[in-house]
């Protein structure tokens, strides 16, 4: 059927993105901040987001796995980290930076599928804004994925009716802004 050809076209890109993440086992943590740079040197350079998404999308994988079991604390309460994308969720990430409409449920990881993507846009240099459905998922969501993005060597703000003029400014100045 013709969303299952959908999705035989872009498999090419998981397996592609899989490689990488498998590539980028022998990086040190302080190495990802550096490719993160390299990347943002290679756009201004003229490669497109297309062609770095199998790369950026592998090292969004890598962030994740890395941060496996790590404690952090969202909207004050600790939590230990367990999420690395699976295929499905990389294939919703390639979806979602094509702009094709989708429809996922309850349940199925929209906060971690958007990670990819919002870094891959976020490596243009021009912000990159989540917005949600209400301050609690932007407050909740820019928190907690924040420790991926910060470990890839981007800043994460957040916008929501109570932060100030002045405040917003500064938050809109990150390189990713969650917004209800």
């Amino acid at each position: 059927n013709y969303n299952q050809r959908q999705i035989n076209k872009l498999m090419p890109l998981v397996r592609e993105a899989n490689h990488w993440y498998e590539e980028y086992n022998s990086l040190k943590e302080e190495d990802f901040p550096k490719k993160t740079q390299e990347f943002k040197d290679r756009i201004a350079q003229w490669t497109s987001l297309d062609q770095l998404l199998p790369e950026a999308f592998g090292l969004v994988k890598q962030a994740c796995k890395r941060l496996v079991g790590k404690e952090i604390e969202v909207r004050g309460q600790q939590l230990v980290w367990d999420m690395v994308p699976y295929d499905v969720q990389l294939l919703w990430g390639i979806v979602l930076h094509k702009g094709i409409i989708s429809e996922m449920k309850t349940g199925e990881g929209k906060t971690l599928v958007a990670v990819a993507p919002v870094y891959l846009n976020a490596l243009e240099g021009k912000g990159v804004h989540v917005v949600t459905v209400n301050d609690y998922l932007a407050s909740r969501d820019s928190d907690w994925m924040k420790y991926v993005y910060n470990f890839l060597g981007l800043t994460v703000g957040c916008v929501t009716k109570q932060v100030s003029l002045q405040k917003r400014r500064e938050m809109y100045e990150c390189d990713i802004t969650y917004v209800e």
